[in-house]
């Protein structure tokens, strides 16, 4: 059965995002950062921000927006653990950003998509996260003892 092009979500502002994120379990907070606003929430008891995209005119709805979970490192990383992550999963992107470690991964609505379509997102994300967690401490695990002070 296909939604009818009525039913579509074509933008989505963070007040509706918060409501998607809310329906699925997890608690938000409105941010600011360097001047715009963000959601803030929590996977796997670690956080993570929902940052808009590209914006429909002056409003505030978006054509898109990122899930972004940021986590500090401690030491140096592996010199393969960015690259193995990104060529072995899909739908995100795992970047070395400063003293950060950053998992990713874009939403697009442009075009129309339906309300299923974002819960699935939302619910890719948390199973991302998890995969995520995991991957770090499998990595630690099997780590040289000079990699042990990765984030973790």
């Amino acid at each position: 059965m296909s939604e009818q092009k009525s039913d579509m979500i074509e933008a989505v502002s963070l007040q509706y995002l918060a409501e998607v994120l809310q329906g699925a379990g997890y608690r938000t907070n409105e941010s600011e950062q360097n001047g715009g606003k963000q959601l803030l929430s929590a996977s796997q008891g670690i956080g993570f921000a929902v940052r808009p995209g590209n914006p429909v005119g002056e409003g505030p709805e978006m054509l898109d927006f990122t899930l972004s979970c940021a986590l500090r490192i401690q030491g140096t990383l592996p010199e393969n653990m960015v690259s193995d992550w990104n060529r072995d999963k899909r739908f995100s992107r795992l970047t070395h950003q400063a003293d950060f470690l950053v998992l990713e991964m874009d939403v697009v609505v442009a075009g129309g998509v339906g309300a299923g379509h974002l819960r699935t997102q939302v619910e890719l994300w948390d199973r991302l996260m998890r995969e995520f967690l995991l991957y770090l401490r499998n990595y630690r695990a099997t780590g040289s003892a000079d990699d042990q002070d990765a984030a973790g």
